[in-house]
């Protein structure tokens, strides 16, 4: 039936000009892209997160989220929409965007097949489907793209063999893992992008000692000349059980056949032997289970003793050495009424093997502890905030507080897997990312202080990161626009940095677990003015807060140490005096040619310090003044301003991996 819906909503779009090279030479390229980009919106944003976002008639001069366009030649040059709830399928309407580069759909809920039209992409570097529900196979017309970077399709439900990606030697990036692949491994795959990058796949077989050996079948007599590679194992074989079921039906009729030619006597001995030998397997099995039932009962309870007690010493939230035992006794006892609640379809798993998890205390906040969390059975670590004081709500309440911080999808922000809820527990759990924290990276060892050599923190890097952390809250905004919901927490030390190095956005939300008369003394974020009067939090004194962190990367100084004045009061004396080079921090200093863009950051930092509310820009603002800021230190632009996985580059200008 939703086949019939969406052919028959396609059927009734409005005529509108797409953007190949039969388009009508009325209508500008830019014109062409922006209809594509409607049409597609129209077809796969059902929450209206697009439609809210896009506005004004032309994608690329009115600079609607997510998308890039080459500023010469008015094409679609980057469509970035990951993690946004976009559905439906994976229509070929942006396969004629034929400028299109880089193309991010991660982390949505797009299904169907991948088309083949992509494959005409032939400029496309960057492709990333991954986390979808995407079926069907991998579309071999994708090995026709000549300068293709990265290519990302796991965690879908994609099926059939995997294409030779032989002929696409600039392939840095490629990952295929947990889908439901099968056939033979293309040859040096594994050894060019790992194991891990196929793994989840147990319909593969071939490719190293990874993977089980194929085997060839024969053919059947009827059928063709073709022989059929599966894996040896038969059960990763569809239809297994059946082939096994009619292999032995076959030998059972061949045995029968060949009986003909025994004699009488013979079957009489072989019936007789085989009577013998059954029975003494029967009694020796009889004596073997009547001996062990006697001690049953006895190995059950020393069974279950050690369980308890490994449930004891593994319990990872043991801050009181003594009260633990009772806190995991009392936290397991309530999985029967409680659970985890995910917000994804990645691998879960219980509350008990989190309770069970060898864990670390990573860190002490103002609304409870952080954990890193290793699940052994899922094969990576969790980060679990452990809420001690936040104020108290009801379930219904709490989960409705949940729903909205886990809709929440961006690559720059720290995104909520799980929570639970329990009247004397809440937990929160999030993806743990290893890096450190922004405030490290421009705090550690200065002086040389900590036994430790200091990295210096390069302009690249800290435009790039600010920028991530920008995106990140322009986003918060945008979600919450309607209810005015902040941030609440913007500091130095909630910008995380991912495996990748790109900045994520951590806290966002907490706010509304605490009484909004409390919140401003209780969160650890740079209060704007009015909030010593008001003692309220508000999106504008987010705009505030992101203000002094970028003053804090330009200066190297935090805020409670700009010599007895906050941080802005320090930097607006230091330029009324017309000593703006002794704002910045010392290791900018030795790059060249980029005084002008340190000054034109300094200037969106101290717009969005404006003592009056009114008077800041907002975070979408904010967003397109770092953006404009040219880094002439990048060796690659286009990785640089609109790719946001790696910040790590070659000398080439690709980036490495």
């Amino acid at each position: 039936m939703w086949v019939v819906v969406l052919l028959c909503s396609v059927a009734f779009l409005p005529s509108i000009p797409l953007c190949s090279s039969s388009s009508s030479s009325s209508s500008s390229p830019a014109a062409n892209d922006t209809a594509s980009l409607v049409a597609f919106q129209s077809l796969t944003d059902s929450h209206a997160i697009l439609s809210s976002n896009w506005t004004g008639s032309d994608a690329c001069s009115s600079l609607w989220f997510g998308v890039r366009c080459d500023p010469n030649l008015q094409r679609l040059r980057l469509l970035d929409l990951r993690s946004n709830r976009l559905n439906g399928s994976l229509l070929p309407i942006l396969s004629s965007c034929r400028h299109l580069k880089l193309l991010y759909l991660s982390d949505n809920d797009f299904s169907g097949p991948i088309p083949d039209e992509i494959g005409g992409l032939s400029r496309l570097a960057r492709l990333d489907l991954s986390d979808n529900d995407l079926r069907g196979p991998i579309p071999r017309s994708l090995s026709k793209l000549p300068r293709l970077l990265t290519l990302r399709v796991q965690d879908n439900v994609l099926s059939g063999e995997i294409p030779d990606l032989a002929a696409l030697p600039s392939l840095r990036d490629f990952n295929a893992s947990n889908n439901q692949l099968s056939g033979r491994v293309p040859d040096g795959l594994v050894k060019r992008f790992g194991f891990a990058s196929l793994s989840g796949n147990a319909g593969l077989c071939g490719g190293g000692p990874f993977f089980p050996v194929c085997t060839v079948l024969p053919p059947p007599p009827s059928g063709p000349s073709a022989s059929v590679v599966v894996p040896s194992n038969p059960s990763q074989i569809p239809g297994s059980t059946t082939t096994t079921a009619n292999a032995s039906s076959t030998a059972a009729t061949e045995a029968v056949d060949d009986h003909k030619g025994l004699s009488t006597g013979a079957i009489v001995a072989i019936a007789v032997g085989n009577a013998v030998v059954l029975l003494a397997i029967v009694s020796f099995s009889l004596a073997y289970y009547c001996s062990r039932d006697n001690n049953d009962s006895e190995v059950a309870m020393k069974t279950n003793q050690k369980k308890k007690k490994k449930k004891k010493k593994e319990y990872f939230m043991d801050e009181n050495k003594e009260s633990a035992a009772e806190e995991s006794e009392s936290a397991a006892a309530g999985t029967a009424k409680s659970k985890l609640v995910f917000f994804d379809r990645r691998k879960q798993f219980e509350l008990e093997e989190l309770l069970r998890a060898s864990a670390e205390m990573v860190g002490k906040g103002s609304l409870g502890t952080v954990y890193r969390a290793v699940l052994e059975d899922v094969g990576g670590a969790v980060a679990v905030k452990r809420l001690r004081d936040a104020n108290p709500c009801s379930r219904s309440e709490f989960e409705r507080y949940m729903d909205l911080i886990g809709r929440l999808r961006h690559p720059n922000l720290v995104r909520l897997r799980a929570y639970y809820y329990a009247k004397e527990e809440k937990l929160l759990i999030y993806d743990f990312l290893p890096n450190r924290t922004l405030y490290h990276l421009l705090h550690a060892n200065r002086g040389g202080g900590g036994g430790h050599e200091r990295v210096p923190l390069d302009w690249t890097t800290r435009i790039r990161l600010v920028l991530g952390a920008a995106r990140g809250l322009a986003r918060v905004h945008v979600e919450y626009a309607a209810s005015r919901i902040p941030h609440g927490n913007v500091k130095s030390a909630n910008v995380l940095l991912d495996k990748n190095g790109a900045a994520c956005l951590s806290d966002f939300g907490l706010a509304l677990l605490l009484n909004p008369v409390h919140a401003t003394s209780r969160l650890g974020g740079y209060a704007a003015p009015e909030q010593a009067a008001t003692q309220r939090l508000s999106q504008e004194a987010d705009v505030y807060a992101f203000g002094v962190l970028l003053l804090e990367v330009l200066t190297a100084r935090t805020p409670s140490d700009a010599k007895g004045m906050n941080l802005p009061e320090w930097v607006r004396s230091v330029v009324r005096e017309e000593w703006t080079a002794e704002v910045f921090d010392a290791e900018l200093l030795r790059y060249k040619n980029i005084e002008d863009e340190l000054v034109a950051m300094l200037h969106v930092g101290l717009a969005c310090v404006a003592c009056l509310p009114e008077d800041r820009p907002t975070m979408a603002e904010v967003v397109k003044m770092i953006e404009d800021i040219r880094v002439e230190q990048s060796p690659l632009r286009d990785d640089m301003d609109e790719s946001r996985t790696s910040l790590a580059t070659t000398e080439d200008g690709r980036l490495s991996y």
